[in-house]
């Protein structure tokens, strides 16, 4: 798999962004203008670095808790039976105290939420902190001016004390508890880079670089494509590559999802960052630093986690009405107790005006889309299974219909020749040199098939000219002074030369399964050879587990109809088109959506490209080409359709979690800001404190947050 990144794997932390709102980016840590949540760095390193905010959140908190706790103990001491502690100090000295120990958590405890919610209202884009501002801010102001001013208040304010009640235990309570629920979520946040942080802590901190006839350890971003490197039994393959000398297994586990170790011998390929398990090899660096594939698996994870779903819609519209709503509840709270409650009035009319403000959190509302989408692209990342964005993973678990290239995808994508059947006057190396030295020309697998064959039997062969390419019928040019023709029966009728000789052969070989070649030198039928690309291990148990699911699978291959009718007999394949050009499959795709179906399509070629664009979802297998894997939503590193059932169970699990996280935050909201305005005094007399209210906002968020990282454990 190779991908052209557009950033490298960033050494430092250099841009902050929102994981609600991934628009906003700035150059250092802050918070969001729009909803005011924290922001957090939008690259990952290997080595989690201190949040900023997290320690001062923590630092906050726990001075407020340790000034909060004497006023908690105040207030329930002052509901003790007999005399209030109030009446114990003359003057309403305690209201005092409680002054002295509620103005620094809220002024300074508070600060960050004052300042975001000021923020807001610049902004005109009200958040969770506009409620928490005015919340604290309404009990606190108003218990001070009662300490300081109590006569200025009418008798309905007052308690049997003859004095106004205070609310500085609850200001600072709501202030202690929602900087709590601060330090949980940034500290949950945190985890959500997990997985992009455990790929990097994959690869190997030095190389063995073979140098002038020595071994020498060097740091991993020294080594140059070229470097010849030596990767010893246990070791991690440093960089991608290919084996030169020696032969091993590897686990490539923790970047394909594959569980089996690979054999690997003299020119097979290996993957940065996978493990040697036995065997000690020398390998020669091909791609190294950013253009590595586990470097480009750490970009499309990181750009898929800032990436929206379209569910997030739905979500986005509902918290746009929902703080003024908030509001507009809280004032008709007050209005309404302050009218008909019992006494005093007014006092309960700004208590559970408070609790509505308090209890009122679209964080939660907010995070249940992009929390749930940051930790499922990073477990599918685990498993070999690379997200471009959150759009396709959300519309993957509604797609019906699967188009599947044959060669490469449902097949090893590696021909290799099986029959070689010489017209008569041509012998079999007559017919494999020929065809040679025209493929030197091509590069599709089935050349590199003849070539290989030609090899293997030791045949030298010259080169070709004037060599010229047909675009789904085969290729023609000048060996040895004689006109070379190799491709299908149409081709060979173009160039005015009678197939029928090597028809009835050429049938029976494609009834077996096998792609056949045509041949004609200096103008007459010279022989065909027969390919055969096998059929991937895994294919069969993937098209079954599709199938139980209700996926309509369609093959398309530019085959014959014999070839493509015996692969598809191979696989229980009902649907399949055979001889299909480019822009065929493209038309294809075209047609099963005008009929309503929502199509994946699944390929490896640059012929598969148009078609993988055009699906409602591109899958490239990374064993394919760069153009393929770019134009696909959804890249199987592996590069088999046991990928695909997986990237369908991680749709199905992220999605199932994303709707979870919105029924709870919905829930949570609907129900709760009914019961903060009081609903069930007059059936129960039961009201909910402010403080209660802020204990159940602060976790909700961090609830929305600990669902979605169950998603680090699917099981895929």
């Amino acid at each position: 798999m190779a991908l052209e990144p557009e950033t490298p794997i960033a050494l430092t932390r250099t841009e902050y962004t929102c994981p609600m709102h991934p628009e906003i980016v700035r150059a250092g840590p802050g918070s969001c203008p729009i909803c005011g949540m924290a922001l957090e760095p939008r690259t990952v390193t290997a080595t989690e670095e201190e949040n900023p905010d997290l320690r001062d959140m923590t630092r906050r908190f726990w001075v407020s808790a340790i000034l909060t706790v004497p006023l908690l103990a105040i207030a329930m001491t002052d509901m003790l039976p007999g005399m209030p502690v109030q009446h114990a100090l003359p003057g309403g000295w305690l209201a005092w105290v409680e002054l002295a120990l509620a103005t620094p958590v809220v002024l300074w405890g508070g600060l960050p939420f004052f300042q975001r919610g000021w923020t807001s209202v610049v902004n005109r884009s009200t958040n969770m902190f506009t409620l928490i501002a005015m919340g604290t801010g309404v009990a606190y102001v108003f218990s001070l001016v009662a300490t300081v001013v109590p006569a200025i208040f009418p008798p309905s304010f007052r308690e049997m004390s003859g004095r106004p009640a205070v609310y500085f235990e609850a200001a600072a309570a709501i202030v202690t508890l929602v900087l709590l629920g601060q330090v949980l979520e940034l500290r949950a946040r945190g985890q959500t880079g997990a997985a992009i942080r455990a790929l990097l802590d994959l690869a190997p901190r030095t190389a063995r670089v073979l140098r002038d006839g020595a071994e020498v350890d060097i740091p991993l971003d020294q080594v140059k494509a070229g470097d010849r490197l030596r990767v010893r039994p246990g070791e991690k393959i440093p960089v991608d590559g290919v084996v030169l000398e020696g032969s091993s297994s590897v686990d490539e586990s923790m970047v394909t999802g594959e569980s089996l170790p690979v054999d690997k011998h003299p020119g097979s390929k290996v993957i940065g960052a996978t493990v040697n398990a036995s065997g000690s090899f020398v390998m020669r660096a091909e791609r190294v630093g950013s253009e590595t594939l586990l470097a480009q698996i750490v970009r499309m994870v990181s750009e898929a986690q800032r990436s929206r779903a379209p569910i997030q819609k739905l979500a986005d519209k509902f918290a746009g009405w929902f703080v003024p709503a908030v509001i507009a509840i809280a004032v008709l709270t007050f209005i309404v107790w302050a009218v008909f409650g019992p006494e005093p009035r007014f006092a309960h009319g700004i208590v559970n005006a408070v609790a509505v403000l308090i209890i009122a959190c679209p964080c939660a509302l907010g995070l249940a889309t992009p929390m749930a989408i940051m930790v499922g692209t990073g477990r599918g990342a685990h498993a070999g299974v690379l997200i471009k964005n959150a759009e396709a993973l959300e519309t993957l678990e509604k797609v019906n219909t699967l188009v599947v290239d044959k060669t490469g995808t449902l097949t090893e994508g590696k021909p290799r020749v099986v029959s070689v059947k010489p017209a008569p006057g041509f012998s079999e190396a007559d017919l494999l040199k020929f065809l040679a030295a025209l493929e030197q020309g091509s590069e599709h697998p089935l050349a590199s098939a003849v070539l290989k064959e030609t090899k293997d039997r030791g045949l030298v062969f010259a080169g070709a000219t004037e060599f010229r390419g047909y675009a789904g019928r085969g290729i023609s040019g000048t060996v040895e002074d004689r006109s070379v023709v190799a491709g299908n029966e149409a081709l060979l009728q173009e160039m005015k030369i009678d197939p029928q000789p090597l028809t009835e052969t050429a049938e029976n070989l494609r009834a077996q399964g096998q792609t056949v070649i045509l041949v004609a030198i200096a103008g007459k039928p010279a022989g065909m050879v027969g390919i055969a690309d096998r059929v991937k291990p895994s294919t069969p148990d993937a098209l079954a587990d599709l199938k139980r699911e209700g996926i309509r699978i369609v093959m398309l291959t530019g085959d014959s109809r014999a070839t493509a009718a015996a692969i598809a007999r191979e696989l229980d394949i009902e649907e399949f088109e055979a001889e299909v050009l480019p822009d065929k499959k493209l038309e294809t795709v075209a047609r099963l959506q005008r009929e309503a179906c929502i199509v994946a399509m699944a390929g490896d070629g640059i012929n598969d490209a148009p078609a993988l664009a055009k699906a409602d979802i591109g899958i490239a297998m990374g064993t394919g080409t760069d153009v393929a894997i770019e134009s696909a939503d959804i890249t199987l590193v592996k590069g088999d359709l046991a990928g695909i059932v997986r990237a369908r169970k991680l749709s199905r699990a992220t999605m199932n979690n994303i709707r979870q996280n919105l029924f709870f935050a919905f829930i949570y909201n609907v129900l709760g800001v009914p019961i903060a305005a009081g609903v069930l005094y007059p059936f129960f007399g039961l009201l909910l404190s402010p403080i209660l209210a802020a204990a159940a906002m602060s976790f909700s968020s961090v609830s929305v947050i600990s669902n979605s990282l169950r998603l680090r454990t699917v099981k895929l």
